[in-house]
């Protein structure tokens, strides 16, 4: 992410694979955000830009779902702020569904 000297940020988010087929095939969302810039801005970004994706990162409250995590850096947003987390400048955001299986 980088301020682009208007007051925004630019916001790379990363999809995992699963996320991926809900952005067109898209392995990553640009976004353009107000500064500062939190989770819950660039997921209701995500949500404007690519709704399918928004589904399945959060439920209908807009609450995170309990198997995705999202990573601000190396840092999942779980053991911050969760959605009210601000994103650094230069930090790119990773969404990761649980992978389950046996």
């Amino acid at each position: 992410m980088r301020e682009d000297g208007g007051g925004a940020l630019k916001v790379v988010v990363r999809l995992a694979r699963p996320l991926q087929v809900h952005a067109g095939g898209a392995t990553c969302i640009d976004l353009e955000l107000p500064s500062p810039v939190t989770v819950g801005a660039v997921v209701g970004a995500i949500t404007i830009a690519h709704p399918a994706v928004a589904r399945r990162v959060c439920d209908e409250t807009g609450v995170l779902r309990r198997h995705v995590n999202i990573f601000v850096g190396a840092d999942n947003v779980r053991d911050l702020e969760g959605l009210d987390t601000v994103v650094p400048e230069q930090v790119e955001i990773t969404v990761l569904p649980a992978v389950s299986g046996g």
